[in-house]
């Protein structure tokens, strides 16, 4: 998910501090490929591979100006979520094979925006609050309650673990409007 422009992040000139040398920028799949619709398969274990994933995936968001990424939008399959919704973006959160055990009956609409769709930003009703179980990359099994920001990105990202892109939300005709402007930013990239 992006962050919204009203807490749009200075990471500086190296992309923040959490950068270091043993960590990559993965690339993003951009909507509408079919990749983004594969449902997550749980993680088996929690090892030194999956917190490398875990460091890269946090370092793509946080070059990315996101504050939250889920796995699959970086064609890894997992249900594996990192999430930064602090304003020093310095509160960096991992979700583990997330399941949300309570969502209120409140919902509210919101404007959401996607790292997998550059440049869009569109209103998605959402519960504004939710209670996740998740574990952190340590292994370790909690619960998170959230509001606000943190309810809504929780329940975007996990979305992408059900193979679903916030703007499957919107109408069909919107969605054709979308996927035309981001075919034409393709076409522009491609000349330059």
């Amino acid at each position: 998910m992006l962050a919204p422009a009203s807490m749009a992040p200075d990471l500086g000139d190296n992309g923040g501090s959490f950068a270091s040398p043993d960590m990559a920028l993965l690339p993003i799949l951009v909507y509408p490929d079919p990749r983004l619709h594969t449902v997550a398969q749980p993680v088996a274990q929690v090892d030194d591979a999956l917190r490398r994933l875990v460091a890269d995936m946090l370092e793509t968001m946080y070059d990315a100006g996101g504050i939250g990424l889920a796995a699959t939008q970086v064609d890894h399959h997992l249900r594996l979520v990192v999430i930064d919704v602090s304003e020093d973006r310095d509160q960096p959160m991992t979700l583990i094979n997330p399941e949300i055990v309570w969502a209120s009956e409140s919902k509210k609409l919101n404007e959401e925006g996607c790292l997998s769709v550059p440049g869009i930003y569109d209103g998605v009703e959402r519960s504004t609050a939710v209670k996740v179980r998740a574990q952190d990359d340590q292994g370790q099994e909690r619960v998170i309650e959230a509001d606000g920001l943190l309810a809504v990105c929780i329940q975007h990202e996990m979305d992408h673990l059900k193979g679903k892109v916030f703007v499957e939300y919107l109408s069909l005709l919107k969605r054709t409007r979308i996927q035309t402007k981001l075919a034409k930013a393709r076409r522009e990239a491609l000349r330059t």
